[in-house]
């Protein structure tokens, strides 16, 4: 089902001034993908990239086709691994994150 316009844009304007939430967002897509929930951690992906700092700048960090990385995100997509590492370190790198898990399996940004 896609997201409505102003649904994204509510997503975008909290992200924007609730640096808790902006960084939650994206530790939620990070312990999705590591769950084996490609399709969680894919839409979580996406709403982050979308709120943040937008596919346009994320590919010129990549070297990447915007498009690209859009459809790798899509409910369609099949992302390469090397390709979406590549995108959450370039994401945990621009946030100022750096990820640890916990000796009882939990994670935390």
């Amino acid at each position: 089902m896609p997201l409505t316009k102003n649904f994204k844009t509510t997503i975008k304007a909290r992200a924007e001034r609730d640096p808790e939430f902006r960084v939650g967002l994206f530790r939620e897509a990070v312990e999705a993908l590591l769950s084996d929930d490609l399709e969680t951690g894919k839409v979580l992906l996406r709403d982050y990239v979308n709120a943040t700092i937008g596919f346009e700048t994320l590919a010129k960090d990549m070297q990447k086709d915007p498009k690209s990385l859009m459809r790798m995100l899509s409910a369609q997509g099949n992302p390469r691994a090397e390709n979406l590492l590549g995108m959450v370190a370039r994401l945990k790198q621009r946030e100022g994150l750096s990820f640890a898990l916990s000796h009882n399996g939990g994670f935390h940004a």
